[in-house]
């Protein structure tokens, strides 16, 4: 089973100040997509700058030609389908169809209150993800959208011509839980997992590697429940947020092992993030060039 590298990248610079610079150079090094997320803030980052996904990857398709771009990722917390599916379908159309839509029910962050609401509970989320996305499935795939739901309508919403990408671009799912996991089978072209954040302070490698075990077989049996063949799904590990922390930034031979485990498990995608100073994603910026031009072709060969 063949393993794509991908990347994420944070839009907390200037474009004309490195932001431009880190998407064309991850183009350079191979990489298969370049994601960033889809936060108004988000953590140690609230206080500085901090730019919006969709304009941020609109630019990076401007100066990029065969790398995919994502957002890793959005979520309803602040989304509207309507407009979101507008800008996406502009999105595809502007990149020449190289957008991928990571997306998922949201958390307790910044996101879940910039815009006046309490936090919504772990069930009110589902329930919203549960609406939100088979009508932006919809909105990407028909000409013409009415829907009246109990938290998201759409009145003769148009979306033509429509995504470039047929017959949508693809989703990228995130979920753990059932609810989230049968939206994935459902719905989804790949699935995403940071692990189990409850190991992620305390936990062992061989922990994690349990964990993901279980929720790729959640993920099949969500799939088998509706006829479909699991292995039609991407599997994607957002990387950083399972107890081997940044230990495989450490090396090419440290990333190698790390990625042979993951894919061994199943795992067809290994996104890591791209260096920052002083962060929970400080990296030596040459092994992380070294393991994107070497990595690769040692795990695939």
């Amino acid at each position: 089973m063949s393993l794509r590298l991908s990347t994420v990248i944070l839009p907390y610079r200037r474009w004309h100040e490195g932001g431009r610079t880190s998407w064309t150079r991850a183009e350079q090094l191979g990489f298969h997509t370049a994601y960033t997320y889809d936060h108004l803030s988000w953590r140690s980052f609230r206080d500085g700058p901090w730019f919006g996904a969709v304009p941020t990857l609109t630019a990076a398709a401007a100066v990029t030609e065969r790398m995919r771009l994502g957002t890793l990722v959005t979520s309803p917390n602040f989304r509207h389908p309507v407009t979101l599916a507008k800008e996406l379908i502009s999105l595809d159309d502007i990149s020449g169809g190289r957008v991928t839509l990571g997306i998922g029910a949201g958390g307790t962050g910044f996101d879940a209150t910039a815009l006046g609401q309490e936090p919504w509970t772990p069930r009110e989320r589902a329930d919203r993800f549960e609406e939100f996305l088979p009508l932006l499935d919809r909105l990407l795939t028909e000409d013409a959208v009415s829907y009246e739901g109990d938290f998201y309508s759409a009145h003769e919403a148009r979306n033509i011509p429509g995504c470039v990408q047929r017959p949508r671009l693809p989703f990228a799912v995130a979920a753990t839980g059932p609810r989230g996991l049968g939206l994935a089978a459902r719905y989804g072209q790949a699935w995403v997992t940071t692990g189990d954040p409850k190991l992620y302070e305390n936990g062992t490698p061989e922990q994690s590697d349990r964990a993901l075990r279980d929720q790729a077989g959640r993920l099949a049996d969500a799939c088998a429940a509706i006829g479909r063949d699991v292995r039609e799904l991407d599997k994607v590990l957002l990387t950083g947020f399972t107890p081997d922390r940044s230990g495989p930034l450490e090396s090419v031979d440290a990333f190698v092992d790390f990625a042979g485990r993951h894919r061994d498990l199943g795992f067809t995608e290994l996104v890591v993030h791209w260096p920052i100073a002083d962060s929970d994603f400080t990296a030596d910026e040459k092994i992380f060039e070294r393991i994107a031009m070497e990595a690769p072709a040692q795990l695939n060969g």
